[in-house]
């Protein structure tokens, strides 16, 4: 018999707990010629604005061990060319769409907020308040608990589809941080966005990067996303989306344990295509040979 694999958030039935990450998906079209996006638990599309964003100057990645440092600078292409061009095609399938948002100030995020409320094909929204290659002002969100609270609190009011908070790891207490989302009512927090880093040319003395810094994601951050996210397990009741370095299905079901309801898979993506399809087997296979009928009861069951 096979395994039960579905998650909810809110509203939301998930025919899997396996997400792609912001930012490494591109709009899905990219990779829907490897795998089958029907098979996906959601996709987290790249995080979005109100209008186009060019991003940072290149060059943009720059491999280092066990991960990569991205100063992408959330380029992207505006939400009416998003609802226009890239929504119909992610509407064929049957998988839940989640838009990663973001604005330059509290009014944008506002905004966004209402136009994918409205937005037909838009089944959740995670509001991103932590990429570390933006020097906005927003960006001050993600570390300042009252700024966090107000902008939570006020984009709450905006929505009623599932919110998700993209929280940072920049941060004293990120617990302290994941009770206010949760207090303010939003329905998951996704943890951890990348973490700051840089790496320098020693014959030019400047960066290999068009900026001085940028965000590392991939094995090297993992240890530490896995411990923030059974830290933040032990104070919250709403749904945890875990990510940072996930390449396998058993760096995903270390997420799982800690007390994640779903995982985001990123920098795998790059590597092989077909690895959110390789981790969901993965998953089942682990379930299987364990045992356990429903993934549900193996969230949060680390043992001290």
């Amino acid at each position: 018999m096979k395994p039960k694999l579905e998650v909810k958030l809110g509203n939301l039935t998930f025919k899997n707990p396996v997400l792609t990450a912001s930012g490494t998906f591109g709009y899905g079209l990219e990779y829907s010629t490897f795998i089958d996006l029907n098979l996906l638990g959601g996709i987290v599309v790249k995080g979005l604005s109100l209008n186009p964003k060019e991003g940072n100057p290149t060059p943009r990645i720059y491999e280092t061990p066990c991960g990569m440092i991205n100063s992408i600078g959330l380029q992207n292409i505006g939400y009416e060319a998003f609802a226009r061009e890239k929504l119909p095609f992610l509407r064929r399938f049957n998988t839940n769409i989640i838009v990663n948002f973001f604005g330059e100030n509290l009014d944008e995020y506002l905004e966004m907020a209402t136009r994918l409320e409205n937005t037909d094909g838009v089944h959740a929204l995670e509001m991103n308040v932590s990429c570390p290659n933006k020097k906005s002002e927003w960006r001050r969100m993600g570390i300042n608990p009252q700024l966090l609270r107000e902008a939570v609190k006020e984009v709450r009011k905006q929505v009623r589809k599932p919110l998700i908070v993209k929280l940072s790891p920049q941060v004293t207490d990120i617990m302290e941080m994941a009770k206010i989302c949760e207090e303010e009512g939003a329905d998951a927090v996704s943890l951890i966005n990348t973490i700051p880093a840089m790496v320098i040319d020693i014959k030019t003395r400047r960066s290999f990067l068009g900026t001085p810094t940028g965000g590392l994601s991939g094995p090297a951050i993992r240890p530490v996303a896995v411990r923030a996210v059974w830290e933040v397990a032990g104070v919250v009741k709403i749904p945890i989306v875990g990510m940072g370095g996930i390449m396998t299905a058993e760096d995903a079901l270390q997420f799982i344990i800690a007390g994640a309801t779903f995982v985001s898979v990123g920098t795998a993506n790059f590597i092989n295509p077909r690895s959110t399809i390789e981790i969901i087997e993965g998953i089942e296979n682990f379930l299987v040979a364990e045992e356990i009928r429903d993934i549900n009861e193996l969230i949060g069951t680390f043992r001290q």
